[in-house]
């Protein structure tokens, strides 16, 4: 292709997924970036509803008006015991992965320099002066690439930081008999069989027949479909469900590794999302991180000194937080079967606000340490020892 003919962008966004999103809404809503040409690229035309995201907050947030639903209570259960928690000051938020899509694109639509394509990338070649991109169909140039299509390889052909999966299958069931609490969502139920794994039941109930119910592991190995959708019937079962529709069904595997993406930033290509090391490593969750850092991304490239070599590569920056992850995921990747006592221990004795603020990399050295006291002790001395002491992970 003549090089005349390949249409140059400010800016590219390699993948399309939560980060992408995000990070491009909030750039309209800023208002700073009318005069950029941004392009969006995926192969996924993001037209079905393929997952479900949650979140917790105090406050509305500006994706209020797509909450599909908000629970105030929420269950911890294992075999033994069962906590009603009352999460004030905090919010459990649902939204339906289309809603987002639909919300976002949308708005997408009313600029003129916001362009999406449903193509597939092949390539992305730095260059002193520019980002070269390939897909299969086309050929463009921009000044600085945004990356949030996950390589694999990176965190997995290596043997410094465990590498663990958040994997699950989801039904949104409807069932006869009424047997879901809406007002309380299930956040785990460790009561299902372990074997030798951190597994657990989520429930998100909208009415007392209507609920998504997703079997989740953290753990190293994926399961076949069949036993995850076996699980979800032994439980349905176990709450009197004898007769249910299934409406929907989703399922995913998400990294949750300490590994440092961001490394791989260089003077054009930062890389976002799950690809940057957004994702919380020892929870998997996305969004609430995905909402903040994307928010941080837009603050960042207002400043157009901000986009140079030195300072791209330090966007994302390792923090205490990154370190009290990388002990708990050090800790699961050689036992993971203590994953039920040391979350039945910090639900069990511990604030779930505090908790909540803990997971959101907001509480002070003070509040870390109510919420770390809460934990089993060995495991965590042990694995400090291990991760601190020894300056590497022995994955052997």
């Amino acid at each position: 292709m003549d090089s005349s003919q390949i249409k140059h962008f400010d800016y590219i966004f390699t993948g399309t997924g939560l980060a992408s999103l995000m990070t491009v809404y909030k750039m309209i809503l800023s208002g700073k970036f009318s005069n950029k040409s941004v392009l969006l690229l995926d192969q996924d035309s993001k037209k079905i509803n393929d997952r479900t995201w949650c979140f917790w907050e105090k406050e509305n947030s500006i994706w209020n008006s797509i909450i599909t639903k908000k629970w105030r209570l929420a269950l911890f259960s294992n075999e033994k015991i069962k906590l009603d928690l009352e999460l004030k000051p905090y919010i459990y938020n649902k939204i339906n992965g289309l809603d987002f899509y639909n919300f976002v694109f949308e708005e997408f639509s009313k600029h003129s320099n916001i362009t999406f394509l449903n193509e597939k990338v092949t390539d992305i070649n730095e260059l002193e002066t520019h980002v070269f991109v390939g897909t299969e169909e086309n050929r463009y140039t921009c000044d600085y690439l945004f990356n949030s299509i996950y390589t694999k390889a990176f965190a997995e052909r290596q043997n410094k930081y465990p590498v663990l999966q958040q994997h699950f299958v989801g039904w949104f069931v409807k069932t006869q008999e009424e047997v879901f609490n809406p007002d309380e969502v299930t956040f785990m139920d460790f009561s299902v069989e372990q074997r030798g794994n951190t597994r657990f039941m989520y429930v998100l109930p909208v009415s007392k027949t209507e609920a998504l119910v997703e079997y989740t592991l953290f753990s190293e190995k994926l399961l076949e479909i069949s036993e995850y959708e076996n699980e979800i019937k032994r439980y349905l079962e176990k709450l009197g469900v004898n007769q249910f529709e299934i409406k929907e069904k989703e399922q995913g595997s998400i990294p949750m590794t300490c590994y440092p993406f961001w490394e791989k930033n260089t003077k054009r290509v930062l890389n976002i999302g799950t690809a940057g090391g957004w994702t919380k490593a020892s929870t998997g969750y996305t969004f609430k991180n995905a909402d903040k850092k994307s928010s941080e991304l837009v603050e960042f490239m207002k400043d157009k000194s901000a986009l140079n070599p030195i300072i791209m590569k330090t966007f994302h920056k390792k923090s205490r937080f990154w370190f009290y992850d990388l002990l708990l995921l050090d800790i699961l990747y050689r036992h993971n079967e203590l994953g039920s006592s040391i979350f039945s221990s910090l639900f069990k004795k511990g604030n779930p606000a505090l908790i909540f603020k803990f997971l959101d990399e907001e509480t002070n050295w003070v509040e870390d340490f109510k919420v770390i006291l809460k934990c089993p002790k060995l495991p965590f001395i042990k694995a400090l020892f291990r991760v601190f002491f020894l300056s590497k992970i022995n994955m052997s």
